[in-house]
């Protein structure tokens, strides 16, 4: 995929440390916001206490444990809006959400799942790691293990929200209580597995704004 030259500007917003509730409130404020012009295309990032999200149709036999064990974990349940199945978000992750009018990009919502595979596999380059897409699945995959999960909404006005979400130094323990997106054959991995060293959240985070900004044509403005 060939990046476009930079003709718009996206907003990168560092949330921080953020419960999932209350960001998927920050998304929709966002997409209010977006859809009635008053701001422009945004890129939130952000990281969750430990969560797990159904899609927008869950199928509770994915989660492998009682929900009582989950209470016990102090690890929150969420039905979210999303298209994907069950996957966790936690610590050490980058979780990034786009609120982008999609027509400014295509309009095209299997083309824009592509768009944030492709700006994953830049990412994962910077650190000389091969990133794969796996024909029928969405999200990115390194030695045959997900990395990178993608789930995504397109609201009526045609902004986008959900996202992405990158494991940086996560606790894939968390993985094992879940059949992650829907896939009981496949691993999930993360940076510092595969690098055997935890890059800078800092620094990653850096890395995969520069690619958005490559992919999508734009420039990013922190």
């Amino acid at each position: 995929m060939t990046s476009a030259a930079p003709t718009r500007t996206i907003t990168v917003l560092r949330a921080g440390h953020m419960p999932y509730q209350e960001a998927w409130e920050q998304q929709r404020q966002l997409g209010r916001l977006r859809s009635a012009g008053s701001i422009g295309d945004t890129l939130m990032l952000v990281e969750h206490p430990h969560t797990y999200t159904f899609g927008s149709r869950p199928k509770p036999e994915q989660l492998l444990v009682p929900r009582a064990t989950l209470a016990l974990q102090g690890v929150a349940l969420v039905e979210s809006d999303r298209g994907g199945d069950i996957t966790y978000h936690g610590p050490g992750q980058i979780v990034g959400y786009p609120i982008l009018k999609l027509s400014q990009y295509g309009g095209d919502v299997l083309r824009y799942l592509r768009m944030l595979e492709e700006t994953m596999i830049k990412t994962l380059a910077g650190y000389s790691l091969v990133g794969e897409r796996i024909a029928g699945l969405t999200g990115v995959w390194v030695g045959g293990e997900k990395i990178c999960a993608i789930g995504v909404k397109l609201s009526a006005s045609g902004v986008t929200q959900h996202g992405f979400a990158l494991n940086h130094s996560t606790d894939l323990r968390f993985f094992q209580q879940i059949i992650p997106c829907g896939i009981a054959d496949r691993g999930v991995t993360s940076f510092e597995r595969v690098l055997g060293t935890v890059p800078a959240r800092a620094e990653l985070e850096q890395q995969l704004v520069t690619a958005f900004g490559e992919v999508f044509g734009a420039t990013m403005v922190w």
